[in-house]
């Protein structure tokens, strides 16, 4: 049984000359495939290149990965882009101007994208820079496989907690299934003493109320229910063995089961069935919430 969650972190380290950098990968569950990439300015070239690194390694999920440079001594180290920071300097003027709001502080403006400028990571030479973006995507690459790896472990856990669940609708269906059986008596008994009651204790023949109950009984039978409830569950089963990505299956599935129960509990002439329709529908929202984190 492989499934995979969308939800894991991962780091790798890389060099490349005097540079040292640190790639962070993380992903939370998304309807499909996101990445969003933090880099520092001129890195913008290596964009197309991760994407087709996610797209190798996952179908589902709303990834970031940010590329973070460590400090060297003895490198050029950094320098502010004089013509970024007057830009800067003279928006923040003018919204100031125009607003009346409080001037821009200096730790504000250095902070801005591309103000300061990490020279060791833009070398001039076109050799040097293609060796450096491809040490850079190397060790995305590492960093990928290791968030693949640490959804896989993740999805295990959601693995036993899906089975659990599973199992869970699988004995309240066959409580429901066993309580339906006495649903005919149950409202053979009410319609009785209700007719009791608006008739003054007059009786009411008994093929009349065979007929009555007979028509009751057909709109409060939940035995298509049933039988969908439990091939819902073969299904699960199903998926959960098929090594496949199965969350959007799954999502599906939980929706259908949900169905199923509300219409349970619709039908239900019986406060301990309604009971059961009740545990079912919780348990299927729980059923959903994991589901929701399948890849």
């Amino acid at each position: 049984m492989t499934i995979v969650s969308m939800t894991g972190f991962a780091e790798s380290h890389g060099a490349f000359a005097s540079l040292r950098w640190r790639w962070e990968a993380k992903s939370v569950n998304g309807r499909g495939l996101d990445l969003r990439l933090r880099t520092p300015p001129g890195f913008d070239s290596i964009e197309a290149a991760a994407r087709t690194l996610a797209g190798e390694r996952f179908r589902r999920g709303n990834i970031q990965a940010a590329l973070n440079f460590e400090p060297q001594e003895g490198g050029r180290g950094f320098r502010i882009d004089a013509e970024a920071l007057a830009a800067a300097v003279r928006i923040a003027r003018e919204i100031e101007a125009d607003t009346g709001l409080a001037p821009a502080r200096v730790d504000g403006l250095l902070a801005l994208r591309g103000v300061i400028v990490q020279e060791d990571a833009l070398p001039e030479d076109d050799t040097a820079r293609a060796g450096r973006d491809a040490a850079i995507l190397e060790s995305l690459a590492n960093a990928f496989d290791a968030l693949r790896r640490a959804r896989r472990t993740e999805g295990a856990k959601l693995a036993a907690l899906l089975t659990g669940q599973i199992a869970e609708i699988e004995k309240l269906t066959g409580e429901a299934s066993a309580l339906a059986a006495s649903q005919p008596t149950l409202l053979r008994d009410k319609l009785r003493a209700q007719v009791k009651e608006l008739l003054n204790g007059a009786a009411l023949s008994e093929d009349r109320l065979a007929q009555e109950v007979a028509l009751l009984a057909t709109r409060a039978d939940i035995r298509e229910e049933l039988d969908r409830l439990t091939a819902h569950v073969e299904e699960a089963r199903a998926l959960l063995k098929s090594g496949d990505a199965i969350g959007r299956k799954l999502d599906f599935l939980a929706q259908e089961f949900n169905r199923e129960a509300n219409t349970l509990c619709s039908k239900s002439a019986d406060v301990n069935l309604t009971k059961v329709g009740v545990a079912l529908k919780a348990v299927i929202d729980q059923f959903r919430e994991q589901a929701q984190n399948v890849e």
